[in-house]
């Protein structure tokens, strides 16, 4: 019985995880983290490490998939991550140093805002408006919003993929597949961090349940990213929209549950 509740929880939680990294390259810690927590009583550390080791091969696929699709931006896209991990570091030594703020569920409720922003205002930039910014501007861009981004997520400990979405399509134009995609091949290297320095600092992972999350997230991401690729424009920010409010309905449910 204790089998098939790890089985039952790590499915539904990948399921929610992997729609959400192939649809809108959102990190899998806004909704494995609370499903472990709350329904297999799991410690928030080692969950979130579960987390991010899910991620890992989520994202690396669904950037694998979009990039195949030619909807990846790489080399913008190299100069964004240098600086959302440096500046993830400053982040977090910053929070050490000031009092714990009321800020962990700023994800959370990120997700569930940027869905409806999705659903009544979508993005419908198209790749020849998005090329037309010079190549030395959108570098500049990319550095200062990586900046911003890296800070935030070390400061408040979440919300990296939903703000990369976020700047990505409404400060830097982006084409909402350009943008997931590039949001998704970051946070594959961004994840691959976390995860390695989590278990390298904490202990030993539940192997079965990291097994699990990780199988099932990359199977629906995949789903996800394969059709998010061959959908228009509007259903696209439709299907995107609904998936992001869902998530982020059912993960303030389980805060509360909590």
């Amino acid at each position: 019985m204790d089998l098939l509740i790890k089985i039952i929880v790590t499915f539904f939680a990948g399921m929610g995880a992997g729609l959400g990294t192939g649809f809108a390259g959102m990190s899998a810690a806004a909704v494995i983290t609370p499903m472990l927590v709350t329904f297999l009583g799991m410690e928030p550390y080692m969950a979130v490490g579960i987390a991010l080791s899910s991620d890992v091969l989520a994202s690396a696929v669904s950037a694998y998939t979009y990039g195949k699709n030619k909807n990846l931006d790489i080399k913008n896209g190299l100069v964004m991550m240098a600086s959302v991990l440096v500046f993830t570091v400053v982040g977090s030594y910053i929070s050490s140093l000031v009092p714990s703020t009321a800020m962990g569920n700023f994800s959370v409720f990120m997700t569930f805002l940027l869905g409806i922003k999705f659903i009544v205002k979508p993005v419908m930039t198209t790749k020849e408006k998005m090329q037309s910014v010079s190549a030395k501007k959108r570098v500049v861009q990319s550095i200062l919003c990586g900046t911003l981004i890296g800070f935030i997520c070390g400061f408040v400990g979440a919300g990296g993929g939903m703000m990369m979405l976020l700047i990505l399509t409404s400060v830097l134009g982006y084409e909402l597949k350009t943008a997931v995609g590039t949001s998704v091949f970051i946070m594959t290297f961004t994840a691959l961090t976390g995860a390695v320095s989590h278990f390298s600092i904490g202990s030993s992972p539940d192997w079965l349940i990291l097994a699990l999350c990780v199988i099932f997230t990359l199977i629906w991401a995949r789903i996800a990213a394969v059709f998010a690729n061959k959908a228009s424009p509007k259903t696209l920010n439709r299907a995107t929209g609904i998936v992001l409010v869902v998530l982020g309905a059912v993960v303030i449910v389980f805060s509360f549950i909590k």
